[in-house]
């Protein structure tokens, strides 16, 4: 018998569904899940994401203001905004431009 997901195994499916060429928030996952309260726990996830088999776009995942704030997670010095512009989002000094229009909520599914 399968295990049941743990928190940080749903943020990782939850990732996993935001399309390309668009962006969430901690906060948004983390209500998504009914966890409103835990969008550092949903950072938390995204720091640890490279150490699952299954690729999770954690690039895709910002604070709730569009700034990059992971960016120090990722290998490289500005890959996560490479990876970002790479899918069509204009990232000005960390922040998304146009935020509201890239940005997709998960609780729409």
């Amino acid at each position: 018998m399968k295990k049941p997901d743990n928190f940080y195994d749903k943020v990782y499916k939850t990732a996993r569904l935001v399309p390309f060429g668009r962006v969430t928030s901690y906060g948004a996952i983390a209500t998504y899940l009914g966890a409103a309260r835990s969008a550092r726990m949903v950072g938390w996830a995204m720091n640890n994401s490279h150490n699952q088999t299954e690729e999770v776009p954690a690039h895709r995942v910002v604070n709730r203001k569009g700034l990059l704030t992971g960016k120090h997670h990722f290998g490289g010095t500005n890959l996560m905004q490479q990876l970002l512009e790479n899918e069509g989002i204009v990232v000005v000094e960390n922040q998304i431009q146009d935020f509201e229009k890239v940005f997709w909520n998960p609780i729409d599914l």
